[in-house]
């Protein structure tokens, strides 16, 4: 050990000693300090052990569990397209629908420059494409199962989407993969696809 090591080693040990103290002088802790520092180092939350886990798990799946939507009554049903509603900005709404065959949905153009236009990935083989007129309503009567996507084409990039099931969910496992891929075309909003999706 050379010369700066030793002098070094001593101050050290010396800043330790007199930070550490002997609990009694003036460099002693005074009663409101030492429950201050037990606040901060007492433990926080809880540990649950691994046998515990079976009885915690379905509390925590009702916590994220996903509110399914149900079958809108009637055979005719609305959805404004909006700057911004409940499920934020440049959004359909209901964003998630469910219908009967031979139903028809009613887009309309609350906000401008909005339209509805069906995405040809996402709907059931055989159904008939749509693509409204911009600021412009337009109605769609559905009469093959299945789920639809569609969009707004100006906004297409910010997620403005929405999805429709028609009777059963036919092609849901078509749709949620090729949603995988499709989201990556967002710029912003990029989980409302899967979160759509989920409600079904």
């Amino acid at each position: 050990m050379n010369r700066f090591t030793s002098i070094l080693a001593v101050s050290m040990s010396s800043v330790l000693m007199i930070g550490c103290g002997s609990g009694e002088g003036p460099d002693a802790l005074t009663e409101n300090q030492q429950n201050l520092v037990a606040q901060r180092i007492a433990p926080v939350g809880s540990v649950t052990k691994a046998s515990e886990l079976g009885s915690v798990a379905p509390v925590a799946a009702m916590a994220t569990a996903v509110a399914k939507v149900a079958l809108s009554e009637g055979s005719e049903h609305t959805v404004q397209m909006l700057n911004s509603g409940d499920g934020g900005n440049m959004i359909f709404e209901p964003a998630v629908i469910k219908v009967s065959k031979g139903d028809t949905i009613h887009f309309k153009a609350v906000d401008m420059s909005h339209n509805s236009a069906s995405i040809d990935a996402f709907m059931p083989s055989g159904a008939s494409a749509w693509a409204g007129a911009m600021n412009q309503d337009i109605s769609v009567t559905l009469d093959v199962e299945g789920v639809y996507v569609y969009q707004c084409d100006p906004h297409a990039m910010m997620a403005m989407i929405g999805v429709v099931q028609v009777g059963e969910a036919v092609n849901i496992e078509e749709v949620r993969g090729a949603a995988d891929q499709y989201k990556s075309n967002f710029m912003m909003n990029a989980d409302r696809l899967t979160s759509y999706l989920a409600q079904l």
